[in-house]
């Protein structure tokens, strides 16, 4: 349980962070609201179309009387929206953060600055970052859309579908979010997406209390644009504890701070 209020503690402490550090958050809110706008486009198009497609998805129920018909693709329109909206909450921080790389990429130096006195740098071109931040975002939004077809399917069973299932998927979500957020941290640090999800299997409390409540906030998207910069922040701060980094060993030189590199990866 230790674990489970400190990730929470993190999340706060990376609020707190970018509140010290007005000019960091402000230029963290650009791409959560490049991104916003693009999002509030797609998702109004969907809520217009849902029941388009539900239809086109279910002819064999054409011919069922009332009330069956209505209940029955009405119940598959709200699963099929909240599926998009799952997946939508999970790419939004993954587009974000594409978007908004050299951004937040400097946020979570300075963090680093501030914590240990030494940022890790990938030593990659921006390109080659961008590259491979676009590639694992991709394979971790393949795995989230697995899990959405599986909650989606047990969606239908009577009871747990409508309670246990959803707490479930927060956790989830939780988990995948974390990923995603740590990942500025990590990938400067040139630990592979592989790397990455076995560090946070094995503090999964840690993940679920900094991961489960961002999930909750991240379902109202103008929160989600405003704690994002915190977010990259508090996650920055949650790596460094999965590291094992404590910034007592790190002193800066008398020339200011030190900048250390990662060893290569083959992965890289």
């Amino acid at each position: 349980m230790r674990d489970l209020v400190t990730g929470m503690s993190y999340l706060a402490k990376g609020q707190r962070w970018v509140g010290r550090n007005r000019r960091q958050w402000g230029f963290g809110l650009l791409p959560g609201l490049i991104t916003l706008v693009g999002y509030a486009a797609a998702l109004t198009v969907l809520v217009l179309r849902a029941d388009d497609v539900v239809d086109w998805a279910t002819p064999f129920a054409d011919g069922w009387g009332s009330p069956w018909l209505g209940l029955f693709r009405g119940a598959l329109t709200a699963l099929f929206f909240g599926g998009c909206l799952l997946l939508a909450l999970l790419s939004f921080t993954a587009v974000t953060l594409l978007v908004g790389q050299p951004f937040y990429e400097a946020l979570s130096e300075r963090v680093d600055l501030t914590e240990g006195g030494s940022a890790p740098s990938s030593g990659l071109p921006l390109w080659r970052e961008l590259w491979i931040s676009a590639r694992e975002s991709l394979a971790v939004l393949v795995r989230a859309a697995l899990w959405g077809v599986l909650f989606f399917a047990l969606g239908f069973v009577p009871f747990v579908g409508q309670t246990v299932v959803p707490a479930i998927g927060f956790c989830v979500s939780g988990f995948f979010l974390t990923e995603e957020l740590t990942a500025v941290a990590l990938q400067r640090r040139r630990v592979a997406l592989k790397e990455r999800l076995e560090l946070l299997r094995s503090r999964k409390l840690l993940v679920l209390g900094f991961g489960v409540p961002l999930t909750l906030l991240f379902l109202l998207p103008l929160v989600a644009v405003f704690v994002m910069p915190g977010a990259v922040a508090g996650a920055t701060l949650l790596a460094r504890d999965l590291m094992g980094e404590t910034g007592d060993d790190d002193e800066p030189d008398a020339g200011g701070a030190e900048v250390v590199s990662a060893p290569p990866a083959s992965e890289w």
